[in-house]
């Protein structure tokens, strides 16, 4: 990660822009600039060579104002205090700007994962659950899934807390398999998620989405997903890329293909997909590709100032959690280009959390349709909130997002009697 980008003070700084756009005194708004709780902890791994090594883990509790904490899990070699405390902010505002009622958390642990043993990533994440298990529960810090963790390491994160509280717990986490207290439909639904914000902005600029080209940046559960649902919605996807690298067809990709590739062998990189109908690109010329819809859906900070000149498409849909660095979003703006912000367009996630969340704390089972329809009119009404906010105000989509998430976290806060 660049040693100058601190992802924690990108975001401090468009949360008090907000803020001041919405007229709030300092006094309103200046606890959402400290986590009310910071865990950081060692957690120790017996390794299948018989050798203990341990790991830094962290837990950041931002804001309590609206409900629990949630936010998900990440194993990933670059993780650190600034990155989580970045994306438990964001949990705070994405959870606001749905409104569900839900505080903002993160966790993660700094370890490379592709470099351990299935038995290895259990018995982490065990050890972990462990370390954890004072500041979490079902109604205190429900985490989920992130990068490089899964349904399955939610299971086994579940299965730890319950060994430890004495009763099967499934509401302490959310992404689960279906079998242990999952939901239907909570893998796709940030794809999902993504894929209707698409819709609507289309639908407000007036791009016919039968035959508009996509390139997404990102080839994982986010980013495959997306892709898939976009191709169906009749989208030609032209570019796809991976940590790996990426791939470039003119007359569009076959994206189920490439995703049923991936998705059936764990660790599986675009590199290794093979084919003559493509190009082979790297992911920054996947960022500069023609396109009419981008989607950045890998890791943070991947459009910056460098990069952001070199975009040529009308609209930025974010599927990662904060690719795009201030200065980045400066120059997008500068050249027209519209962005649905992250704390928007990747909400479908968190949303479906939520309802697993209900389903276990009510011992309900919802089908899949039902699901899908609640997170569609969830998110429209979401996606009409921060439009109007933003028109309102004469700003970005982005600036309109921060401000619905603020006010209402602000004026929760207030009600309370916490400001």
């Amino acid at each position: 990660m660049d040693s100058k980008y601190n992802p924690y003070e990108e975001i401090l700084k468009t949360l008090e822009r907000a803020a001041k756009k919405l007229g709030l005194e300092e006094d309103d708004y200046i606890q959402l600039q400290y986590p009310e709780r910071e865990l950081q902890v060692s957690v120790p791994v017996r390794m299948d060579d018989g050798s203990i090594k341990v790991f830094e883990g962290y837990r950041v509790q931002h804001s309590g104002a609206r409900g629990p904490y949630k936010g998900g899990i990440r194993y990933h070699q670059n993780v650190d205090m600034d990155e989580i405390k970045a994306l438990a902010v964001m949990m705070s505002l994405k959870c606001a700007v749905v409104d569900i009622p839900y505080g903002g958390g993160k966790g993660g642990v700094t370890v490379d994962a592709t470099k351990l043993s299935a038995a290895e990533l259990e018995r982490l994440t065990r050890s972990f659950a462990t370390r954890l298990y004072p500041i979490i529960g079902p109604h205190i810090d429900i985490p989920a899934p992130d990068v490089n963790t899964n349904g399955e390491v939610m299971a086994w994160f579940m299965d730890a807390y319950s060994t430890l509280s004495g009763h099967l717990t499934p509401g302490v986490v959310t992404g689960k398999p279906i079998q242990v207290g999952g939901s239907l439909g909570r893998r796709e639904a940030t794809g999902r998620s993504i894929t209707l914000m698409t819709k609507e902005i289309a639908k407000k600029v007036g791009l016919e989405l039968k035959g508009a080209r996509v390139a997404v940046q990102g080839a994982g559960n986010v980013g495959g997903t997306a892709a898939k649902f976009l191709q169906k919605e009749g989208c030609k996807v032209v570019a796809i890329s991976d940590v790996s690298g990426g791939i470039y067809s003119e007359s569009g990709l076959d994206i189920e293909k490439i995703i049923d590739f991936l998705r059936t062998k764990r660790g599986r990189t675009l590199a290794e997909y093979d084919g003559s109908d493509f190009s082979r690109i790297s992911n920054e010329e996947l960022m500069s590709t023609e396109v009419d819809i981008l989607i950045p859906a890998a890791l943070e900070n991947a459009i910056t100032g460098e990069i952001a000149p070199n975009i040529r498409t009308k609209i930025v849909v974010e599927g990662a959690n904060g690719p795009t660095n201030s200065e980045g979003d400066r120059i997008l703006e500068e050249k027209g280009v519209i962005v649905v912000p992250d704390i928007l367009a990747n909400a479908g996630g968190v949303v479906v959390s939520y309802f697993e969340w209900i389903q276990n704390l009510q011992y309900l089972k919802w089908d899949e349709d039902e699901i899908n329809e609640k997170l569609e009119n969830l998110m429209v009404k979401a996606f009409n909130d921060v439009w109007n906010a933003a028109e309102k105000a004469g700003t970005s989509l982005r600036m309109g997002a921060y401000m619905v998430a603020v006010d209402r976290i602000a004026t929760a806060s207030k009600f309370r009697g916490m400001a």
